[in-house]
């Protein structure tokens, strides 16, 4: 920008990649030019200081308190809305030329008509500044009714802005009919198969990671974490939570499927050796203890490897029998202890008063505290090494988790279509609440707008068509005239 001080106390410009320079500077400075270097005159002296810049070359020129000018190119020059301002004054001139030329000469059927083109024209002309120049202002500064119709109706204009786009862009309908054109799940899909936008996932949310780890480790942030943990904790019904979380488990039979998995663990391990060997020597032990004088006339160490078979085969021969049984008497009786023990909890008032001294005491005890911020802090460090790792593993989880989702969702039409429709659910019940949360952003965001500074934005964008009705309109009223 050109100054509109002549001597201005300091300045400092940052081109692209240019350094940084600073100093007295009573000259203007300019851009010409691509990865040329960068100009810096300091005291009056020109000199070459940095690399080349990203985008242009600095150039350097006397200022003028009357030269006052936007930046826009090589050298300065008018944009084109004043480019398009000044045809359509150059017009108006030329036909008040005409005017006058056809006014001072003889009268004849060809200068009479001149004289009513030129005089039609300027009508014209005139008739359409005066229509261009009151929507942002008022014409010559003068009170005109309904002129400045821009800056007096600033708060409309944003509460229509607002209306129009709450109602015709964020509405359910609009949103919905968006995502049936483009198929988010679909999109998502063929993103995710390119092992490029892969990685870049896996990178991205390394450092989406790392960034949040980086905010936590500050110690205020720190301290109100721990704080509203404590008091989150101090709000929570443990004995509560954990029945409704047990009753939710034990809906439909889900904790019998819990149950299988556990039977079938404990069967795999009565088969290995090392149980059956610490079956075994248990027996031993057992003999020495409670039959020291029996244990050394007996074979003890047969005995147990026998007693070992013995037990091993009798609990697997039960848990295959439970296993195949859906109503045997041991899940009967796993069921009922379980409601029993739901029951206890949403009722017993010891049981609610245990867990309320358990859930103090987690909350207030200071070896529990220190215990839970030395786990936090290694945990912490760990991940931020990983994460500064080249090789981050927990980017390339990600990486890999991405990559089978794009194959699961490629894969499978129907997977696809319930994500979309989910996503359409979605839409519609959040768009009355983003919409709202949207309009009145832009309202109250134009009712900040300066009046006169939201009108001059406007001119600067449509200004340009605007000149173009006034030079119509010029050319519109000689043809009449």
């Amino acid at each position: 920008a050109w100054s509109r001080d002549p001597q201005p106390p300091a300045l400092a410009l940052r081109a692209g990649r240019g350094r940084e320079a600073r100093g007295s500077m009573p000259t203007c400075v300019g851009m010409d030019g691509p990865n040329a270097p960068c100009l810096w005159q300091g005291a009056g002296q020109p000199s070459l200081r940095g690399g080349p810049c990203s985008a242009a070359r600095v150039w350097i020129a006397p200022c003028h308190r009357s030269r006052v000018a936007r930046y826009s190119g090589a050298m300065p020059s008018p944009t084109p809305l004043r480019r398009a301002q000044r045809l359509a004054l150059a017009l108006l001139l030329l036909f008040v030329a005409l005017f006058i030329v056809a006014s001072l000469a003889p009268g004849s059927l060809w200068t009479d008509g001149l004289k009513a083109v030129a005089e039609a024209a300027m009508v014209g002309a005139l008739a359409d500044w005066f229509a261009v120049v009151a929507l942002f202002r008022r014409p010559l500064g003068l009170p005109i009714p309904h002129t400045a119709v821009i800056p007096a109706n600033k708060d409309r204009i944003g509460d229509n802005l607002a209306a129009f786009v709450r109602d015709k862009f964020l509405d359910p309908d609009s949103l919905v009919a968006l995502l049936r054109r483009n198929d988010p799940a679909g999109r998502l899909a063929q993103w995710l198969k390119n092992p490029q936008n892969a990685e870049l996932l896996g990178q991205q949310t390394a450092r989406l990671l790392a960034a949040v780890l980086d905010t936590v480790q500050d110690a205020r942030i720190e301290r109100f974490l721990r704080q509203a943990l404590r008091t989150l904790l101090g709000r929570l019904d443990l004995s509560g939570t954990l029945a409704t979380a047990l009753s939710a488990l034990t809906q439909g039979g889900r904790h019998q499927a819990l149950l299988d998995e556990a039977m079938a663990r404990l069967v795999t391990a009565l088969q290995g050796e090392d149980t059956r060997a610490l079956i075994a020597q248990t027996i031993v032990q057992w003999l020495k203890r409670e039959h020291p004088l029996k244990e050394k006339m007996l074979p003890s160490e047969w005995l147990g490897g026998k007693g070992s078979d013995l037990v091993a085969n009798a609990l697997q021969g039960l848990l295959a029998e439970v296993a195949q049984n859906p109503h045997h008497v041991l899940r009967e009786q796993f069921d009922a202890a379980m409601q029993r023990f739901i029951q206890r909890l949403q009722t017993d008032p010891a049981w609610a008063a245990k867990a309320a001294e358990i859930r103090d005491y987690l909350r207030t005890d200071p070896a529990v505290g220190r215990y839970v911020q030395e786990l936090w802090l290694n945990l912490r460090a760990a991940l931020l090494r990983d994460l500064a790792d080249a090789d981050s593993a927990v980017a390339r989880q990600v990486r890999l988790l991405g990559a089978w989702l794009g194959r699961s969702l490629g894969n499978d039409a129907a997977l696809r279509d319930a994500l979309n429709q989910r996503l359409e659910r979605w839409a519609q019940g959040l768009a009355p609440d983003v919409s709202r949360f949207v309009a009145q952003h832009i309202r109250d965001t134009v009712q900040r707008w300066d009046a006169q500074e939201l009108s001059g934005l406007i001119e600067q964008h449509i200004g340009r068509d605007l000149q173009y009705i006034r030079i119509n309109g010029t050319l519109v009223g000689g043809l009449i005239g």
